[in-house]
């Protein structure tokens, strides 16, 4: 077991490092969804778009820790300059949130349409999407990132 983790030791800080990175962008995501509302009243549903701004905003401030977590604890220095790996990062990030924003949006119409009750907690059907939309992204982003930006 010991020799399949240090095997897969980047693919596991990639995880980890993802993990976190959720963790901020879902919990930036509670708190705008909670306060963008009262001050952007179409920010619930903006021309058919739910919670357009939240998703954006939180989905920046999950890039910004993923870049400086990937950077620092997952990957090793890539075969680019430092000014081309962030520019690249960025861009595939921004694609990625693209992506997540459209997959969020089916989510949250087709999908999960319903809160889950766990009795000690219950998940929103916004949360439920956003979650799930990370999931989803998040293994295209290992692939991606470590091909093309980083040394892989």
């Amino acid at each position: 077991m010991k020799e399949l983790l240090l095997k897969q030791k980047q693919v596991l800080f990639f995880i980890i490092a993802g993990a976190l990175s959720a963790v901020v962008e879902i919990g930036s995501f509670k708190i705008l969804s909670l306060y963008l509302p009262k001050i952007f009243i179409d920010e619930n549903n903006f021309h058919g778009i739910h919670y357009p701004l939240s998703n954006i905003f939180s989905t920046c401030c999950g890039i910004i820790t993923n870049y400086f977590l990937s950077i620092w604890f997952v990957f090793e220095r890539g075969k680019h300059s430092k000014r081309k790996e962030f520019a690249y990062f960025m861009s595939v990030s921004f694609l990625s949130t693209i992506l997540s924003l459209i997959v969020f949006q089916m989510f949250f119409r087709f999908v999960f349409t319903d809160v889950i009750n766990l009795g000690f907690f219950v998940f929103s059907q916004e949360m439920i999407s956003k979650i799930a939309a990370i999931l989803l992204v998040s293994m295209l982003n290992y692939t991606v990132k470590k091909k093309m930006i980083f040394n892989g």
